[in-house]
């Protein structure tokens, strides 16, 4: 980091060359056409894609700068690496790097934790400082936030579509958290149609029973007495494609065989009757 041996100097140096990379970051994925990589995310559109169950105060912690990816209110002010956008606030900002040059003490930032990711509530001018002047560590008084998916695989707006529709199909159709990863599909949209397949299973079961079955047994009987056994019978048959997922396999081979035989039945002559009409593995989209 070049120092002249003058704070203010210094200051305008750092403000300048974060504004100067903030921009060049951005053109560089305008180019590629992937300006989301560069864009810091909105904590809110975070929460409503995971689901929100609670929170609890941590207090006092040093927390990485590099795992701070976004913001609760000030998305359009700084971009994903804290750099700031625009000019606007660049005295506050300079006032504030004066101060850390010179080692006056800098209060905590006040921090959402989400798994290993945190969203600044407030202090984001000194985020942007302290990431200018290359520190690893800041100060912050963190509050974790409990939500209904784990928060991993956030990084870009795209992964927030497959969480939010992935967070619909769970409140409807709540799978145990030790086996919910075997439930996954490719194409976010088709959770909407598993919930309604899973649904629609339950209804059968229970006009067969004459019982109610509330949500959980559902999903506990969906799993242990279609989803896996079917998962078995396609992989005998050989008809899971390579690059589906065992929901995708479900799905596409459940949907062949109702057409095939207009009935929602299992068996190894049925999957035969299914190999002998879908002889290719891939998986058809329209």
């Amino acid at each position: 980091m070049a120092d002249s041996g003058s704070p203010r100097i210094d200051a305008e140096s750092d403000f300048l060359r974060s504004r100067r990379l903030q921009t060049l970051t951005s053109l560089a994925a305008m180019l590629r056409g992937d300006r989301d990589t560069s864009r810091a995310l909105s904590f809110d559109e975070v929460v409503d894609a995971l689901g929100r169950r609670g929170e609890r105060r941590l207090g006092l912690h040093l927390i990485p700068l590099d795992a701070i990816i976004g913001s609760v209110d000030k998305v359009r002010d700084f971009d994903r690496r804290f750099r700031p956008t625009s000019d606007r606030s660049r005295a506050r900002w300079e006032r504030i790097a004066r101060a850390s040059r010179i080692g006056e003490e800098i209060p905590p930032i006040d921090v959402y934790k989400l798994g290993d990711y945190y969203f600044v509530r407030d202090g984001h001018h000194r985020v942007s400082v302290a990431r200018a002047l290359r520190l690893r560590l800041i100060e912050a008084e963190v509050t974790e936030v409990q939500t209904l998916l784990e928060p991993r695989d956030i990084g870009r707006r795209t992964d927030l579509e497959m969480k939010h529709w992935r967070k619909l199909f769970l409140q409807r159709v709540p799978i145990e958290p030790t086996i919910r990863g075997a439930v996954s599909v490719t194409d976010p949209f088709d959770y909407g149609a598993l919930a309604e397949m899973v649904e629609a299973w339950a209804t059968r079961r229970m006009q067969a029973e004459g019982q109610f079955m509330d949500k959980q047994t559902m999903a506990r009987r969906w799993l242990d007495e279609e989803f896996l056994p079917v998962l078995q019978l396609v992989a005998d048959a050989g008809l899971k494609g390579e690059d589906e997922t065992d929901a995708d396999a479900y799905i596409r081979i459940a949907g062949e065989r109702y057409r095939l035989i207009g009935e929602h039945l299992w068996d190894r002559d049925i999957m035969a009757q299914v190999a002998k009409r879908r002889p290719r593995r891939g998986r058809r989209r329209s």
